[in-house]
């Protein structure tokens, strides 16, 4: 059973640091392209980063440079290190996996960036 499960959100103000895990089970994280995504309140949910199987990253415009998405495969995590946080990174962060056809979520972590 596929199983997603965000950590490590909270308050900081901006300019500071945060990092969210996605602890996955029931499938290896380095088998399928696994994702970071936000919703903020009245937005629809957007791409924050990604990566691949092989490595690779992407990364929304808006977080480049402040954000790193990276993978333990022996935890089956994956993380989102945020510095330099912004207050119009406040959202609900989710982590996906997409296996096959399918999307998988987690219940998300709320983040909010504020002084």
């Amino acid at each position: 059973q596929v199983q997603l499960v965000e950590s490590g959100g909270g308050l900081v103000q901006p300019g500071g640091s945060l990092r969210l895990s996605c602890a996955a089970s029931g499938f290896a994280v380095s088998a399928y392209a696994m994702s970071w995504y936000r919703q903020a309140p009245g937005k629809e949910r957007e791409l924050v980063a990604a990566i691949t199987t092989a490595g690779g990253r992407n990364y929304a415009d808006s977080v480049k440079g402040r954000f790193t998405i990276s993978r333990d495969n022996d935890k089956t995590t994956v993380y989102l290190q945020m510095n330099s946080l912004k207050p119009e990174d406040t959202a609900v962060y989710y982590c996906n996996a997409r296996i096959y056809v399918l999307n998988y979520w987690g219940q998300g972590t709320q983040v909010t960036v504020s002084s």
